[in-house]
C-alpha cells in the first residue's frame, strides 16, 4: 500500500506531465513517505485514441444520434479510415515509429475534415518543414478533427487541454457545479473513472491528493473525488494547486466538503506532510493552510507553528510511475517557437520560487506563488538536472520560473558548461537590461534555445502604468540580443488594460509588427486583460479607472467583472490582433497598415515606421564594470612565431563549431593573451573580474583600455571572450 496517491485529473497537456505531482512526490521521497502519481489525462486520451477506443466511440455517437453537422457527418463516414489509421499516428507522435513520416505525408494516408482546410494558406510554410515536422503537424490537424468530432457528437465539454472549463470559471457559487455533479456521469467520466477504479484496486492507498492547476481540471477533479467517496470511504481526500490557490481562499461552501476532507493553499509540500500524519494517526493536527468542515462548518486551520521548507530543501522532482514515453507531441502552429508548448516532452524544473520583481499590476502580487521570492543555488539546480536525467533519461528542460533571475541564469549556465552537460532548456524572463549581448551568448552556449517574456501592452505610458518596469525600446534591444545569440523569443501581449485607448491599442500592433519584421521576435500571442482579485489592479481598481462588479462568494474568487470608464469594447480587437499576429509569425503580412486588420473603423498608428530599427542603434559603451566577471569560452588556439616588418609576433589561430579565425598580436602581449586566456577559460574554479584583468596587464604593460577595444580583443570579444 501506498500512503499517497497523487493525482492531475483531465486534462493538461498531451506533450508532458504537468509537473506538481513529479515535485511532491520528489518531496516526498526526502520525508521517505512513499507514493504513486498518474496523470489521469494522458491515460484517458489513449484510450480515446485507439482503435478500440475509436470504435466505442463511433458507435456510441451512432446509437445516440448525436451525428448532426456536415464535418461530424463526414468523419463518421470515413471511420474505417481512422479507426485503421490511429495507432499508427499515435504512435508517431509518440515518438516511436519515425518512418511513418513520409507517410502520413502524402495525399491519401489520414481521412481528412475540415481542420485540413488551413492547408490551403499554408502550402509556403508547409515547403519550408521537415519531414518530421510536416508529418507532426498534419498528424495534429488528424487529432484535431476528431476532438471536434468528439465534442460535438460525444461531449460538449471535452477538449484535449481542458475538460468542462465552463463549470470551474468564475464560479462565485458552487450550485452549478454541484447540480451538474449529480447528474449521469459522461462519456468521458466513465473512462476516467474506470481508470481510477483499476489504480485503486490495484494499488491502495490512504490519502489521494489531487493537483488541479486550471478551471479545466476542476469538474473532473469532483467527479473523481465523488467516485472515492462513494467506493472507497476509507480513503481521505485533498485538493491543492494552481485553481484553489488563486481561487478557492474563500470558499464557505460546506458541500464542497461532502467531496474533498481538506483542501490547501499555496506550496503544498508541508500541508500535505501534516494532513498524512493526521490521517495515520487518526486524530486532529495543527494544519498549515488547510480547509476543512468541522460540525457543518468551513474552517481554516492554519495552526501550525512549522515554517514552510525552503527550495533548497525540497528534494529532485520524481516523474517516476507516468507514462512517459506515451505522451502525444503536437505542432499546433507552424512557427518552431510557437511549439515549443505542445512538441516535445520536457521536464520541468523551477529556479526560484515566486518572481524577483513582483511588482505588474496585472499579477496576483499579493500571493506567496509571486511575492515569496526564494531561488535556488545554480549548484544545486544542475545536481537535479543531472539527477531527472538519470531518471528518464530525457535532456529537455522547460524552467516554469513566473521570470527567471538573470543572474541566477548566468550561474546555471556557468555550471551547466563546467559539467560538460549537453542539455536542451528554456525559460520565462522578464525583457530587462541585464540580458546583454554577452549573457545571451552564454545561456545559448548552455544550450537555451528560447525565452518567453511580457511586451504586454507595448506602450510606454501603459508599461508604466502596469509597474512592468520596462520600456519598448529596452524590450527591442533584448529581444535582438536574444535573436542575434541564437535564442527564439516569445512575447506575450495584452489588450485591454483599464484606461487603453483605441490609439494605443493600435499603435502597440505597429510595436509588434515592426519587431516581427525586424526577426527579434519569432511568437507571440494577444490576450485580453483579466482583473484579478489578488492582483494589485483588483485590490485598488479606483486608481486604474474601473468599477469591480463584486458577487457573494461562496466558492470560487479570482477572475472579476468589471466597467472601464473609457467604455472602449476591448473583445471587438480581438479578432484583428490575433489574425495580424498569425501572419506576422508565419513571415507575412507587414505590408498591410495595421489599421487595415480591423473590420471596423480605427485610427492610423501614429508609430513612426523605423521606432523600432532607430531603438536599436546602440553607441558602444567604454565603461566596464570593474566587478564584472571575464570568461573565455573558446578553446586553445593553434600558435605559431612570426616576424613582420622585423617585430616579432604571435599568431592565434582559433577554431570552434562554426568559424575560425585569427588574431596578430606583438610576442610580449601576445605571450600574455595565451596566459591569461587560460585564467579567464569556464573551467576554472575561480572567475577572475574585469579589475583583476586590468591590473594583471598593468603589471606588465601600459594602456590597458587602448588593448581592450583593439582590433584583436574586439574579434575575441565576438567569439566568446565574455563580461559578465
Amino acid at each position: 500500500m501506498k500512503d499517497i496517491l497523487l493525482i492531475t485529473p483531465p486534462f493538461t497537456q498531451l506533450n508532458t506531465p504537468y509537473p506538481a505531482t513529479a515535485y511532491l512526490k520528489g518531496f516526498l521521497n526526502t520525508k521517505n513517505i512513499s507514493s504513486f502519481q498518474m496523470d489521469l489525462g494522458i491515460e484517458v486520451i489513449l484510450e480515446l485514441l485507439s482503435k478500440n477506443g475509436l470504435q466505442d466511440l463511433f458507435d456510441f455517437a451512432f446509437q445516440n444520434n448525436k451525428i448532426s453537422s456536415k464535418n461530424s457527418q463526414r468523419i463518421f463516414s470515413l471511420k474505417d479510415h481512422y479507426i485503421k489509421t490511429i495507432d499508427e499516428v499515435v504512435a508517431f507522435l509518440q515518438g516511436k515509429n519515425q518512418k511513418m513520416a513520409r507517410q502520413i505525408c502524402t495525399d491519401s494516408f489520414l481521412p481528412k475534415a475540415s481542420r485540413f482546410t488551413q492547408l490551403k494558406d499554408m502550402d509556403w510554410t508547409l515547403k519550408e518543414m521537415s519531414i518530421q515536422d510536416k508529418a507532426k503537424y498534419l498528424g495534429t490537424l488528424y487529432l484535431e478533427d476528431l476532438s471536434d468530432f468528439i465534442t460535438e457528437c460525444i461531449d460538449e465539454h471535452f477538449g484535449f487541454s481542458r475538460y468542462a472549463e465552463r463549470l470551474g470559471r468564475s464560479a462565485n457559487s458552487f450550485n452549478e457545479l454541484h447540480e451538474y455533479l449529480q447528474s449521469e456521469t459522461t462519456y468521458i467520466d466513465k473512462i476516467t473513472l474506470e481508470i481510477l477504479d483499476k489504480r485503486l484496486k490495484n494499488a491502495p492507498t490512504k490519502l489521494v491528493c489531487m493537483s488541479v492547476p486550471f478551471p479545466g481540471n476542476l469538474y473532473s477533479a469532483f467527479r473523481c473525488a465523488q467516485f472515492i467517496k462513494k467506493n472507497y470511504p476509507e480513503i481521505k481526500l485533498s485538493m491543492g494547486g494552481g485553481f484553489p490557490t488563486t481561487e478557492l481562499r474563500s470558499v464557505s461552501d460546506s458541500r464542497v466538503f461532502e467531496y474533498f476532507d481538506y483542501i490547501t493553499l499555496d506550496d503544498g509540500e508541508l500541508p500535505i506532510e501534516l494532513i498524512l500524519t493526521e490521517v495515520l494517526e487518526k486524530k486532529q493536527h495543527n494544519l498549515k493552510r488547510t480547509f476543512q468542515c468541522k460540525n457543518g462548518k468551513v474552517i481554516y486551520n492554519n495552526s501550525s507553528a512549522r515554517d514552510d521548507y525552503k527550495q533548497a530543501d525540497l528534494g529532485t522532482p520524481d516523474y517516476s510511475d507516468l507514462l512517459l514515453d506515451k505522451y502525444i507531441s503536437l505542432i499546433e502552429i507552424a512557427n518552431p517557437m510557437h511549439s515549443l508548448w505542445s512538441d516535445g516532452r520536457w521536464n520541468k524544473l523551477t529556479m526560484a520560487h515566486g518572481c524577483y520583481w513582483g511588482k505588474c499590476a496585472f499579477c496576483d502580487v499579493s500571493l506567496s506563488y509571486i511575492k515569496d521570492y526564494d531561488a535556488i543555488d545554480a549548484k544545486i539546480l544542475v545536481d537535479r538536472i543531472e539527477k531527472i536525467i538519470d531518471q528518464n533519461g530525457k535532456r529537455g528542460f522547460h524552467f516554469v520560473d513566473e521570470a527567471a533571475p538573470p543572474a541566477l541564469m548566468k550561474n546555471l549556465a556557468i555550471e551547466i558548461i563546467k559539467r560538460k552537460l549537453n542539455i536542451t532548456w528554456w525559460t520565462n524572463i522578464r525583457f530587462e537590461k541585464s540580458f546583454t549581448k554577452d549573457l545571451c551568448t552564454l545561456l545559448k552556449a548552455s544550450g537555451c534555445i528560447a525565452v518567453s517574456g511580457g511586451l504586454e501592452v507595448a506602450s510606454d505610458r501603459l508599461l508604466k502604468l502596469i509597474n512592468k518596469g520596462v520600456t519598448v525600446e529596452q524590450v527591442a534591444k533584448v529581444t535582438a540580443n536574444l535573436t542575434n545569440a541564437g535564442i527564439m523569443v516569445h512575447s506575450y501581449l495584452m489588450y485591454g488594460f483599464p484606461g487603453q485607448t483605441v490609439q494605443e491599442t493600435v499603435d502597440s500592433l505597429e510595436m509588434v509588427r515592426q519587431m516581427f519584421e525586424l526577426e527579434i521576435i519569432q511568437s507571440g500571442f494577444w490576450h485580453q486583460f483579466a482583473l484579478t482579485a489578488h492582483s494589485a489592479v483588483g485590490l485598488n481598481p479606483e486608481k486604474y479607472g474601473i468599477v469591480p462588479e463584486l458577487k457573494e462568494i461562496t466558492f470560487a474568487n479570482n477572475d472579476i467583472q468589471f466597467n472601464d470608464k473609457t467604455g472602449i469594447n476591448h473583445e471587438e480587437f480581438s479578432f484583428g490582433l490575433k489574425k495580424s499576429l498569425f501572419n506576422f509569425m508565419h513571415g507575412i503580412g507587414f505590408e498591410i497598415p495595421v489599421h487595415d486588420w480591423f473590420d471596423f473603423d480605427v485610427p492610423k498608428t501614429k508609430i513612426k515606421k523605423d521606432f523600432i530599427e532607430k531603438s536599436l542603434i546602440t553607441e558602444e559603451s567604454f565603461f566596464t564594470k570593474p566587478t564584472a566577471k571575464v570568461i573565455w569560452l573558446g578553446k586553445k588556439p593553434l600558435v605559431s612565431n612570426i616576424k613582420k616588418k622585423g617585430r616579432e609576433k604571435i599568431k592565434m589561430s582559433f577554431n570552434d563549431s562554426s568559424v575560425g579565425f585569427e588574431i596578430t598580436l606583438d610576442k610580449e602581449k601576445g605571450e600574455w593573451l595565451l596566459n591569461i586566456l587560460k585564467k579567464l577559460s569556464i573551467y576554472e574554479k575561480k572567475q577572475l573580474t574585469f579589475a583583476d584583468l586590468k591590473t594583471d596587464f598593468e603589471n606588465y604593460f601600459d594602456n590597458f583600455e587602448l588593448f581592450w577595444y583593439s582590433k584583436p580583443i574586439n574579434l575575441l570579444r565576438d567569439h566568446g571572450l565574455l563580461v559578465l
